[in-house]
């Protein structure tokens, strides 16, 4: 049976992060609506499996206020419980199936927990899930390496991934991209989903890098470029994308909470979570990277993407209505301006012709001269 996903987590992006720029109609594909729906006939190879009177609850986004701690864990446990009259008649429905039904993996690798999860039948994937991992065949892959777990990551179920995870699913499994659920979580902006992640620490890994040589919270930050740009480019203030950009920002805040870092660079370009900022001109972004506490904050800003610190990609936003403000928040937070590129630059000579050029060149050579005053005052002081 083939299982469409497309349908409730979009994987068009190929790849899926562009290493520079943000192709035309990326930020979109970031914001398809979400829709767990699977017709009668994708589900009907599992007959009489699926009760006929069970509801399917889609995930609420107003859980992330319902979240309490519990037990000694330090496992986060959130939203309604368990309806353990439906877990039980679940149990039953699962007994009366063949093995092979119950536990095997049709001719694309869905077993039926990952329809179960993609549903949202909570109690039912839960007692499938049971099934599996007495055969140890919890983890099994469908057709694009998705374990039940990343299912239930990309289809936006909380409780279903805090469940799977209670019964030990591999938090750190990937897909055929290299996506582990934490990439997933912030990939999507699922913040709730992503704190059911983090809540079992220390087993994820916050490191972890996908096949495009990305961390999660790299995925987070070009989810979030991706939703600011597409509400700078429409024209009324749209209140869904609005709600989706504070999902995402939400999601940076979750990860450097619990300790992802900040100094990261992606493989391919050595870019850190600033320069993809900066390089889009997500001011927003750039504006609650700087506030974060860290020791060598001058250091970060100076970091370099194949030769280019953050302060150069600033100064070749030309035409960006926040190309000033980046800059003085750079030079505020340590940047140097004497600092050249590989093509022996510095980031003044990247600036744009004309007056408003003149006038940032003029802000960073006070900057450099300012700077370079205070080495020489403490040079003397030695």
């Amino acid at each position: 049976m083939a299982v469409s996903y497309e349908q409730w987590a979009p994987e068009s992006l190929q790849p899926y992060y562009p290493s520079i720029n943000i192709e035309p109609g990326y930020a979109a594909a970031y914001d398809l609506p979400v829709t767990p729906e699977y017709s009668a006939q994708q589900l009907s190879v599992f007959g009489d499996a699926i009760s006929h009177t069970y509801e399917c609850q889609r995930a609420d986004p107003s859980m992330s206020s319902s979240w309490s701690p519990m037990g000694q864990s330090g496992q986060v446990f959130f939203g309604s419980p368990m309806d353990m009259a439906k877990l039980e008649e679940a149990r039953m429905v699962l007994s009366r199936l063949d093995y092979s039904r119950a536990t095997e993996q049709d001719e694309d690798g869905d077993t039926i927990l990952h329809i179960y999860t993609a549903k949202g039948l909570r109690e039912y994937a839960f007692a499938a899930a049971e099934r599996l991992r007495a055969v140890g065949r919890l983890d099994a892959k469908e057709h694009k390496g998705k374990t039940a777990l990343l299912v239930a990551v990309a289809a936006n179920q909380p409780e279903i991934v805090q469940d799977l995870l209670s019964l030990e699913a591999d938090i750190n499994a990937c897909d055929v991209n290299g996506q582990t659920a934490l990439h997933l979580a912030a990939h999507y902006g699922f913040p709730v989903v992503l704190q059911a992640i983090l809540s079992n620490k220390p087993a994820v890994n916050l490191e972890a890098r996908n096949f495009e040589g990305m961390t999660a919270l790299h995925c987070a930050a070009i989810s979030h470029c991706a939703t600011m740009k597409a509400l700078s480019s429409g024209g009324l203030p749209d209140v869904a994308l609005q709600g989706k950009a504070v999902e995402k920002l939400s999601c940076v805040q979750k990860l450097l909470s619990s300790g992802a870092s900040l100094l990261s660079q992606e493989l391919k370009s050595n870019k850190t979570v600033l320069h993809l900022a900066v390089k889009e001109g997500n001011v927003e972004l750039v504006h609650f990277l700087l506030r974060t506490p860290l020791a060598n904050m001058k250091d970060f800003v100076n970091l370099k993407a194949h030769g280019h610190t953050a302060l150069h990609m600033a100064a070749g936003l030309h035409g960006n209505p926040h190309q000033e403000e980046i800059l003085r928040l750079l030079l505020s937070r340590g940047a140097d301006p004497s600092i050249r590129n590989l093509e022996n630059d510095q980031a003044a000579h990247l600036l744009q012709s004309g007056h408003q050029g003149e006038q940032l060149k003029l802000m960073l050579k006070r900057r450099s001269t300012s700077s370079r005053r205070r080495i020489v005052s403490l040079q003397d002081l030695e």
